[in-house]
């Protein structure tokens, strides 16, 4: 089967600027990309009709620019469009089973404080990773005043499995020639707490105990990876808010979904949503057991 980069097009600056990043990706990990734009009212193929008639003369504007603008920026890069009758949530779904990953737009800042954006249902929801990207990223420049890293980053919880994560995350970094910054954020606990204070004796067993899990983690991608340079970051912090915080500078940030939750959970843990909503490089939203 052609290994596929899947990215969605609905006319948006975000859509676009999501495209591109796509194409970026899609080039360094020699896919193909394709440009999908779904409307439940595309009508069959009409043949020999003027384009001031055709029902779906927007639709293939859209694609036709869009794909125009990308091959021009990638000539060795395979890119393909599709047009699909069908609801964009669910051809965004069914695509994102068939590829390497999906490409989407990012949450606009108005977005970013309600749920019913496509792009949300999506990535809670889709088999394949899901890479959000907002319109302003591409802009944001990567200079030492900003405090830009360049790098990787990854959150990890470190209380289960975490494979499905680092393996995109070394992958990733990898392509781009980039390090790799695994991120552990943990709260104290209760018994932390003292009337004078911070327990520090509690604050030094819980890093110990981050580090010892983060460095068990890593280990057997730092072999898998050798030539990938590797850092990270434990801070005794809300974890939501190490996250975000870490992903300032970044080239891209991933966080973790898990593909089976109790019924009545969220379908997004609070790091997950705060990095879509919160953090100003694009976010790749992986799904793991």
């Amino acid at each position: 089967m052609e290994r596929v980069l899947t990215v969605g097009l609905d006319g948006s600056p975000e859509g676009l600027a999501a495209a591109r990043w796509a194409a970026d990706e899609a080039e360094r990990r020699k896919l193909t990309l394709r440009l999908l734009h779904a409307w439940p009212l595309l009508v069959p193929e009409p043949t020999r009709i003027p384009a001031e008639v055709d029902q779906n003369y927007w639709a293939k504007r859209l694609m036709h620019n869009a794909q125009a603008e990308l091959q021009a920026r990638h000539p060795g890069l395979t890119v393909v469009g599709n047009l699909v009758a069908d609801d964009a949530q669910n051809a965004l779904l069914q695509a994102a089973s068939e590829s390497e990953m999906l490409g989407s737009r990012g949450l606009t800042p108005v977005e970013s404080y309600f749920l019913g954006d496509i792009s949300m249902s999506v990535t809670a929801r889709a088999e394949r990773p899901v890479v959000l990207v907002r319109a302003d990223q591409r802009k944001e420049g990567h200079t030492p005043e900003s405090g830009a890293t360049g790098d990787v980053v990854v959150a990890l919880k470190l209380h289960g499995p975490c494979d499905e994560l680092l393996e995109f995350a070394f992958t990733t970094a990898a392509a781009r020639g980039v390090p790799v910054r695994a991120v552990h954020g943990r709260s104290l606990p209760i018994h932390a707490y003292a009337p004078w204070g911070v327990d520090h004796t509690v604050t030094q067993e819980e890093r110990q105990d981050a580090q010892k899990g983060l460095s068990q983690a890593l280990r057997p991608w730092r072999e898998k990876f050798p030539g990938v340079v590797v850092a990270d970051t434990i801070r005794l912090d809300s974890p939501a808010r190490v996250v975000v915080a870490a992903a300032a500078g970044a080239e891209l940030l991933i966080v973790g979904r898990r593909k089976h939750h109790p019924p009545l959970a969220p379908r997004l843990g609070p790091v997950a949503q705060a990095g879509a909503h919160h953090a100003r490089c694009p976010v790749a939203v992986v799904p793991h057991d």
